[in-house]
């Protein structure tokens, strides 16, 4: 019975968390071209709103939009500070912020590039610096963050550089998404608690895998798009189907499988979002690499998850009582909490 309540406190700490998205995504690209720098900063009109409100009590306005602009990025060449020759910040879309700054530049040399408003943002955000040459291919991409907000950048426009040290950012960017994404996670443990052995756990994880890998490809690529405000809803609604038909089926589990690919294709729409918001797709060049390391990384954190949690649903099951217990006890509250997260998400997709 001891571990039978560890393993509800599990599910409490899962049902505790409120959001399970918010990731603080923006972007930072570079375009180097004919001895100018050409900047776009895209943030989420959410986090500049926020900030606006933090520090200065304003609204979003154009006024304070306008000065902003010179804190979305400091640029350094060959140890010389450049100064904007234009700048301007505006609503770009239905829920983003963008920051547009020119520079006078050298053809080539090394471009030292800071960006000052990620410290003053949410904890945990994140920032994708791409720089490209005047064809928008990519020199180099680096992913910032408030410990690391700034890049030394070799301008070669003769040979550019492969983004390769972009791999461990996406990877940890991934690990982290899904071990924070508490309706991704608590979706499929309303699966594992009903299946009854290793291989049956294994099937769920790889159509949930497929499912999901799937519809992050196809979404990172512009082929199958949905608004958030349709995608997060759904994924709450998910959970709440999964784990009420737990409890109704009794643990019986025949279907699962391909109720486990189609609620997963959802789920890959929400992972999507992340590198959607990174701007990944937008440029049409440079988007593989990532999206492998991105999808590596999710995968990582599943395993991570899985390692730790199905050894003790089967260690409980050992005990009659408790693994009679344990499959409605956790889907009862794993319903509340995507009953939550439903109403939460609908109430805010209307306002």
């Amino acid at each position: 019975m001891k571990r039978l309540s560890l393993t509800l406190l599990i599910c409490i700490a899962f049902v505790g968390v409120a959001s399970a998205h918010d990731p603080g995504l923006s972007t930072l690209i570079v375009k180097a071209a004919d001895n100018r720098l050409e900047v776009s900063a895209t943030f989420s009109q959410k986090d500049i709103e926020a900030l606006l409100v933090l520090q200065r009590g304003a609204a979003l306005e154009q006024t304070n939009l306008a000065q902003l602009a010179l804190e979305a990025v400091r640029i350094e060449q060959n140890g010389k500070a450049l100064h904007p020759l234009t700048h301007r910040m505006g609503l770009a879309g239905a829920d983003n912020v963008e920051a547009q700054l020119t520079f006078n530049s050298d053809a080539a040399g090394k471009l030292t590039l800071r960006s000052p408003l990620i410290e003053k943002l949410a904890p945990g955000h994140r920032q994708l610096l791409s720089v490209m040459d005047a064809r928008g291919q990519v020199l180099a991409e680096r992913l910032l963050s408030a410990s690391i907000d700034s890049a030394d950048v070799e301008i070669q426009p003769a040979q550019p550089s492969a983004p390769e040290t972009s791999i461990r950012g996406f990877v940890l960017l991934g690990v982290e998404h899904i071990l924070t994404g508490y309706d991704h996670l608590l979706f499929l443990f309303a699966l594992l608690i009903v299946a009854r052995n290793f291989m049956a756990s294994l099937k769920v994880i790889t159509c949930f895998t497929a499912a999901h890998s799937i519809t992050l490809a196809l979404a990172t690529f512009d082929v199958v798009q949905l608004p958030s405000r349709i995608v997060e809803p759904l994924i709450a609604a998910s959970i709440v189907y999964v784990s009420i038909e737990n409890l109704a089926r009794r643990g019986e589990t025949r279907g699962r499988l391909a109720l486990t690919f189609a609620f997963g294709l959802v789920h890959g729409l929400g992972f999507a979002t992340v590198l959607r918001e990174l701007g990944l797709g937008s440029s049409g060049s440079g988007i593989a690499l990532p999206l492998l390391s991105f999808n590596l990384g999710v995968e990582l954190g599943q395993i991570l998850v899985g390692a730790v949690l199905l050894p003790l649903i089967w260690k409980v099951r050992q005990h009659p009582i408790a693994a009679n217990r344990l499959a409605p006890a956790c889907s009862l509250l794993i319903t509340a909490a995507g009953t939550f997260w439903l109403i939460q998400r609908i109430w805010c997709s209307q306002s």
